[in-house]
């Protein structure tokens, strides 16, 4: 299926899916991928569907979603491989313009050292960039590459995209058990300060993943990572992408929902949630109750306390 939705996203609204690519061709062999293991591992770029055929998918889907009174915020490339392997990218974009809709992709920017594809990209409204690993060792194990990829040509590629591209840049780092990131967040960091991105999203596996050993990271790590990235870009500027899809922000006036769909997306301080509790007019057992059901964690980070929703992929079965 080519066009598919639309769904809800966190970080484009309603997004309607283009799935340029065939199940499963890939540059990267990711062990955390929720699509599957890679069956062809690719980096040359070359045509998969007409791009006339996208369209009328596309089209199709619009106006359907249109009929029924369905809002698209955006059509996006999220395909079930590397969406700029598409050797028709930038002319399928140039089509679904047409539509009157907000463009995006999300990429795991393999490919972003290639002018063409960094062409192609700038022609969005809306790009989403991976980065998993700043420091080779990391981003083998965890991405496992094509062998002939250059990590180095990689990062400069994205710096030398964002000094062109005029939409909307985020980046996704997705954070696995089982790997001693070191110093890793601090080089990370330090890169996303220079690439200015509008977004930095930190993301674990919420379905099965390619490799069964694949686990989310521990609540702590994720963290510090959150910490680390917040003293290089501002607070406002990260968020977690924990799989809790949802309203993130409604204030419902339940105060446990609202504080659990908060903390979903980012760790509140504790003056943070004190400050909460006054203007909702509750008092600390709420925090009590919430932790005592497994549902928030308390966590210590410089000295300060921070509460994050616990994962669902953590939580203990109930024993009922």
């Amino acid at each position: 299926m080519i066009a598919f939705g639309p769904v809800p996203s966190r970080r484009l609204g309603r997004s309607l899916g283009v799935n340029n690519i065939p199940d499963k061709i890939c540059t990267y062999a990711c062990v955390y991928c929720q699509i599957g293991r890679t069956l062809r591992m690719e980096i040359e770029r070359r045509p998969f569907y007409e791009p006339e055929l996208i369209f009328r998918e596309v089209s199709e889907k619009v106006r359907e979603a249109r009929e029924r009174g369905e809002p698209i915020d955006y059509v996006t490339f999220v395909p079930d491989g590397e969406p700029t392997l598409d050797i028709n990218l930038g002319r399928e974009i140039d089509l679904l313009k047409q539509l009157g809709i907000k463009l995006a992709a999300l990429t795991n920017a393999s490919l972003i050292w290639r002018e063409d594809v960094r062409e192609d990209l700038l022609k969005l409204d809306f790009v989403s960039l991976k980065v998993d690993a700043v420091s080779e060792a990391l981003w083998r194990k965890i991405d496992r590459p094509h062998k002939s990829l250059n990590l180095e040509k990689i990062l400069e590629g994205m710096l030398e995209f964002r000094e062109e591209f005029r939409g909307k840049l985020v980046t996704e780092t997705m954070l696995i058990d089982g790997v001693d990131y070191g110093n890793e967040f601090e080089r990370i960091a330090e890169f996303l300060e220079e690439l200015k991105p509008d977004k930095a999203y930190i993301a674990i596996p919420t379905r099965p993943p390619a490799e069964p050993w694949v686990r989310p990271a521990r609540e702590e790590v994720i963290n510090m990572a959150f910490q680390t990235f917040s003293e290089h870009l501002g607070e406002d500027r990260v968020e977690y992408l924990i799989g809790y899809e949802g309203n993130a922000f409604a204030f419902t006036g339940n105060v446990e929902e609202d504080l659990l769909s908060i903390t979903s997306v980012h760790p509140m301080r504790e003056d943070a949630v004190r400050e909460f509790l006054r203007k909702a007019n509750a008092d600390w057992d709420v925090i009590e109750k919430l932790i005592g059901e497994g549902k928030l964690i308390e966590l210590e980070y410089n000295g300060k306390k921070f509460y994050m929703r616990r994962l669902k992929s953590r939580e203990r079965p109930s024993s009922h």
